[in-house]
């Protein structure tokens, strides 16, 4: 199937062929027509599946049809949740745009870095800006951008913009948007009280859940290592090194944890760096530049600032930490096998992390075998008595009150 066939028009197929994609993946196939028919979608996608790009190329083609002489004026908004994603999506969507015989102006914004560039850069307005959401409530603060005419509102990873630390801002932002508006909500997972909310914004939308064909589905090889928690970083030492990985994504539960694992890595002769929210914009940039031009091996990320890494030919993601959740789970291995390549997703599951292993297996119909690594045996194969409440945080499928209280939190603003 031709992207001409999902009624994109010349400009967008041109640009399409020209960032390498030959034809539409599924959920490509499935959102850009309705998209460009103007109605609301709920789309659920893997990892790695060309979400960006099947609401970039009708957003942009829409807006390119909707131009009007005079000032620049706010026509699509896109929200994602980490500073990495915006600059991603971002340069994505201007590398598209260029096919256009008019671009629009594309603004990206994000927390972290001054806020003076940004508002330097909305001066004489935008047609699209992609930002998170604190610094997009900075910019609507500082009057250096209006809402008010925004006519297409896009929510990539909305499962994380849904999460508690979002809702309040995320609140903010819609109330600040006209009713009348079209919405692209965009996620690899939505769990029942994050779809429940995102339904409550969409009207008669089109849902579209793309599962993974086998014969597309990424090639990751799923391992689960036992060995006691205090062995885990001469682990990952040895299989650094006996494995060959020119790099390695390693995911650890905080960003204390970020900095004493990078730290130890370093120490022992690895080139490690941390990766997490409390890092300068800049230091971010520079590690992610580093480590996708293979000058840093080893980057330890937190869950969250981990959203929009996107790195080609990434061999290997490791849980050093389990994941909270199930669905964090499938976020942490799809920055591996990405874009038709192979990749390892392994585990380190200690006795007092078995059974909230055991949960991620039920939750994502798995069964990981567990292995043991020559002279790495854990001594340790019954949980302490003081270990982790074994259900490890996961929430069920029933709205917690947590949950209740986000959604009328942002109900109550729309």
């Amino acid at each position: 199937m031709p992207f001409s066939s999902l009624g994109l028009d010349p400009a967008m197929v041109r640009a399409a062929a020209d960032k390498g994609y030959a034809a539409p993946t599924a959920i490509q196939a499935a959102a850009i027509p309705p998209i460009l028919q103007g109605r609301d979608i709920l789309g659920a996608a893997q990892t790695g599946s060309g979400k960006t790009a099947a609401f970039s190329l009708p957003l942009l083609q829409r807006l390119a049809g909707e131009r009007h002489p005079g000032a620049r004026r706010l026509r699509a908004l896109v929200l994602v949740p980490t500073r990495e994603l915006a600059a991603q999506v971002g340069e994505s969507m201007r590398g598209l745009a260029q096919q256009l015989p008019s671009p629009p102006k594309i603004a990206v914004a994000f927390g972290g870095v001054s806020i003076n560039p940004q508002l330097m850069a909305l001066r004489g307005g935008a047609d699209i800006v992609v930002a998170t959401p604190g610094r997009l409530l900075d910019l609507a603060d500082h009057r250096a951008l209006r809402l008010s005419s925004v006519s297409m509102l896009v929510l990539d990873e909305a499962d994380r913009l849904f999460d508690l630390g979002f809702a309040d801002e995320l609140g903010r932002i819609l109330a600040l948007l006209p009713g009348e508006r079209q919405n692209l909500l965009f996620s690899a997972t939505f769990p029942q009280a994050v779809r429940s909310l995102a339904e409550s914004l969409l009207r008669a939308p089109v849902r579209i859940e793309v599962q993974a064909e086998p014969a597309h589905e990424p090639a990751i090889q799923q391992r689960a290592i036992e060995v006691d928690a205090g062995r885990r970083t001469q682990l990952l030492r040895h299989l650094v090194a006996h494995e060959g990985w020119p790099r390695v994504l390693v995911f650890v539960a905080t960003k204390h944890a970020a900095e004493i694992v990078a730290d130890k890595l370093r120490k022992a002769g690895l080139d490690a760096e941390p990766f997490h929210g409390v890092l300068s914009q800049g230091k971010r940039t520079q590690v992610l530049a580093d480590f996708k031009a293979s000058r840093v091996q080893v980057v330890v990320a937190t869950d969250l600032a981990a959203r929009g890494i996107d790195v080609v030919q990434l061999p290997a993601v490791v849980n050093y930490d389990l994941p909270r959740s199930a669905v964090d789970y499938l976020h942490r291995i799809g920055r591996t096998g990405r874009a038709g390549e192979s990749g390892v997703a392994l585990s380190f599951v200690s006795a007092d992390r078995e059974a909230h292993f055991r949960l991620i297996e039920k939750r994502q119909g798995l069964n990981v075998p567990r292995e043991r690594i020559a002279g790495f045996e854990p001594v340790q194969t019954q949980p302490s008595a003081r270990a982790p409440d074994s259900t490890g945080g996961i929430k069920g499928k029933r709205p917690s009150k947590k949950d209740k209280l986000r959604a009328a939190s942002v109900l109550s603003r729309k």
